[in-house]
């Protein structure tokens, strides 16, 4: 399971809605990289590919490879907004290291 926050849908919602992809889903991913070993990376899709794992929050459709899925399970992404926000944050169980940036992570 992948949890959205309801601050994070709607963030994600007015980021699509700006740059005029209404309707596309949030592509969560993990990459190599980063000072921790792997990265999470955010992307508009206009589609799930086959094996997609497909979740839905507030009529946004949120969609994870089987790859990416094997270090995120169980994750929750927030947004943090306002003077002192920090943006979109990643509340990773399987994590055993995180940056201080928290935008890479290691798993043992």
């Amino acid at each position: 399971m992948v949890t959205v926050t309801p601050g994070a849908v709607r963030e994600v919602k007015r980021l699509l809605a700006k740059v005029g992809k209404e309707g596309h889903a949030l592509r969560l991913l993990v990459k190599g990289g980063g000072c921790s070993g792997l990265s999470y990376d955010l992307e508009f899709d206009a589609s799930a590919r086959e094996k997609d794992l497909v979740f839905e929050y507030e009529g946004l459709k949120v969609v994870v490879d089987p790859k990416s899925y094997l270090y995120l399970k169980g994750i929750t992404l927030d947004w943090s907004g306002g003077l002192n926000g920090k943006g979109f944050q990643f509340k990773n169980p399987n994590a055993t290291h995180s940056c201080s940036c928290g935008e890479s992570f290691s798993v043992s």
